[in-house]
């Protein structure tokens, strides 16, 4: 079982760390979704040995790019290939909610070697099941949702369904909600292996909250 903690600054990773987590993924305004992170946090993570994955995404809003706004996320892909992180969290639909299969190409592309999570952008599209075989046609080692749900807990009954759909072709990442009072549930219920949390107390990582779900997932 392995356990990713979103962090949105330096103070959240190093709790992460200290809890005990597997791997972070980093992100900047959390509030909104979140957005790509700033250099130094990254630098941070990585240089402190953690397992690292960063959420690529150019500005808040709908998850339909321009040329533009795909070739500016493709730049920072490179850029975070050039700071040592080990994988990039990436996402994009089309206007009628399916996955945008020529943006997603181009950022692969420059991912090519690290490990490439399509985020919650997936809980937008309105084909769950098509999008998960778009989503593993295109070369993805996970997918982070929800269920399609407002949390991975209320989402369990189609995060069952994509784990066996999946058939151990790709990692399906449950996240949204996640707690030490649930996280046994949803990877019970699920069949899930890996889970996502913030784990937060008043808007901080809780160290505690981090090494008890550490604990309950060994």
């Amino acid at each position: 079982m392995i356990l990713e903690v979103c962090c949105d600054s330096v103070e959240s990773v190093r709790a992460a760390i200290e809890g005990g987590a597997q791997r972070v993924e980093l992100c900047r305004e959390l509030a909104t979704g979140g957005l790509t992170p700033p250099d130094e946090m990254v630098q941070y993570a990585v240089e402190n040995g953690i397992r690292t994955h960063v959420l690529i995404r150019s500005r808040d809003g709908n998850f339909v790019y321009t040329p533009a706004e795909v070739a500016e996320m493709v730049s920072e892909i490179t850029r975070m290939r050039q700071m040592g992180v080990h994988g990039v969290v990436v996402g994009a639909l089309t206007a009628a909610g399916d996955i945008d299969m020529g943006a997603y190409r181009q950022m692969t592309a420059a991912a090519e070697g690290m490990s490439i999570t399509f985020h919650r952008a997936f809980d937008e599209c309105r084909n769950p099941q098509q999008a998960l075989e778009d989503i593993i046609a295109l070369g993805c080692q996970r997918l982070l949702t929800s269920g399609q749900a407002t949390s991975a807990e209320k989402g369990i009954p189609l995060l069952h369904q994509l784990v066996q759909q999946a058939g151990g072709r790709i990692i399906i990442m449950p996240g949204a909600g996640v707690s030490p009072e649930n996280v046994q549930r949803i990877l019970h219920e699920t069949g899930a292996m890996e889970i996502h949390g913030s784990l937060r107390t008043d808007g901080q990582t809780d160290v505690a909250k981090v090494r008890r779900v550490m604990e309950l997932l060994t």
